[in-house]
This record gives C-alpha cells, structure tokens and sequence, in this order.
C-alpha cells in the first residue's frame, strides 16, 4: 500500500450509520458558501446537502463546499437538478457521500437514478475513477470494491403521482431513501397555499407508511423528510422518520437576522423613547 493511500482519512458512510440504527439531521445548503457551510458543519449537523437544484451555484461552487463540510468532519450531500446522466456524472465525480435525485415520479424514474450512479456493467456511469475526485484521484486502491456501499442514493417523493408509485420506487434495488417533499406535493394537489391541508396530510401519511414497511434490512427504503410549520422535526421523528432535514442556511440567516433587527429596533425606542 502507497503512502499517499495509507494516509487517506476515512469516514463512516451515511449508509452505515442508518445500517447501525444511527438517526441523521441535516441541513440544506443552498447559499452554496463554503464558509457557511464549514459553520454549518462544526455545528453538529449529521451531513449536509449541497443544493444544485434550487441554490445559487454549481459544480466549481460545489467542491469548494463539500472540501469545507469534509475538513470540518461532516459528510455531504448533493441534491442534483434534475434526474439526468450528466448531472448525476458530474456531482458523483466531486466525491460526495450521497446524491439526491428530486421528482422521482416512478420505478422507472428511480431505476434511472441508480443506474446513473454505478459503472458497467451494473449501471451506466462514466468510468473515470483514476482522476477524479470520488476515488481520491486514483489514490484509493479500494474504491471499486466500496463505491457503491459508500454512496447513499436518494430519491424525493413530491408529487401525488409519486405517492402512487410509492411502492415500484421503494422496490428499486440500489435505491437507499426516499426523502417526501411535501411543498411540492402540497403544490401536486393543488393546495400550494395550504400546506397543512388534510389532504396533503393524507397523502404524506401513504407514502410514509409504504416506505416504513419495506425495511431498509431486507432492501427497502429508509424515510427522510424536511421539518416545515406544519409539520416539525418532532413530529417526523415520532412518525419512525429515519432522516430529517432541519432548516436551510438561507431561513437560518434570514430568522437570524430578523430577530436582530427587531431587537435593535426595540433597544433604540427602549433608549431613546422614539
């Protein structure tokens, strides 16, 4: 064994942990910042996603970030724009702990997805192992053998005509998690402004269910979600939620900063009277 390989530092995989029973929060990164994203990481957070989908950035902003949340002891995640090859190519070759695939609609979606991230003959990702940054740019003598227990492959849920695939989805062999997103779903339905509608509530509580039953042990899914208002960190919890998404570094700061005006606002009239 070279040097250079024997003195790469290893990291339990996301994958292990679910395996070992371990509970993950997260946070979604869309700021696309790495020094935000290095506080988020010495923070405590389980990992963090880099979002490529709805955040402010790409591929060069990405690998700066994910070297930030790996430096500070964290894992990534990057949730892709869409369910394409090129996409899931380019994020993978960044070396990320996990991949994200959102508007996973079908079994056939979610074969897709998977297939997109390993090599022939299971699957049809580009083979550049030797330079790229997942195998440590050729210095990882062992990443054949572990790539594909390393990387946890999610597929979000948010759509009504997800939910009623719930079942060929979470039967895709390879498919690790699938991760409810209920705004858009809320928005499949036709109560984007309503959220906390029954219906919506319903819906949720369909998928939840079918992705519970399947046990992650015997090739099933585990269940992720994002806390809302509607529906908090504690509820998804209670509910059997393997995986919950906490906030957004950009509604963080934005609370953040509101609060500190409000209180400087009320400091000054509490002064001055005014």
């Amino acid at each position: 064994m070279s040097s250079a390989t024997s003195s790469i530092q290893t990291r339990k995989s996301l994958k292990s942990r679910l395996r070992e029973g371990e509970n993950l929060y997260g946070l979604f990164l869309l700021s696309l910042s790495p020094e935000i994203a290095e506080i988020a990481a010495f923070s405590g957070y389980d990992f963090i996603i880099i979002d490529l989908e709805h955040g402010a950035g790409g591929i060069r902003e990405a690998i700066n970030c994910i070297r930030a949340i790996e430096a500070a002891g964290c894992s990534a995640v990057v949730r892709v724009p869409d369910v394409t090859q090129a996409w899931a190519k380019k994020a993978l070759d960044l070396g990320t702990a996990g991949i994200m695939f959102p508007m996973v609609e079908n079994g056939g979606s979610a074969s897709d997805a998977v297939s997109f991230c390993r090599y022939r003959p299971d699957g049809v990702r580009g083979c550049a192992y030797t330079v790229v940054r997942d195998s440590k740019f050729g210095f990882d003598e062992a990443y054949l053998a572990n790539y594909i227990d390393n990387l946890l492959i999610m597929c979000q849920i948010e759509s009504e005509e997800g939910v009623k695939n719930v079942n060929e989805i979470v039967a895709v062999d390879g498919m690790d998690c699938v991760m409810m997103g209920p705004r858009d779903l809320s928005a499949s339905l036709g109560l984007l402004h309503d959220p906390g509608n029954p219906k919506v509530n319903s819906t949720m509580r369909t998928a939840e269910t079918a992705v519970l039953a399947s046990e992650p042990v015997k090739g099933g899914a585990y269940l992720a979600g994002m806390a809302t208002a509607q529906d908090t960190a504690a509820d998804l919890w209670s509910r059997g939620y393997h995986i919950v998404l906490g906030s957004a570094d950009v509604s963080l700061f934005k609370k953040a900063a509101v609060d500190d005006v409000k209180a400087n606002k009320k400091s000054v009239v509490d002064v001055t009277g005014v």
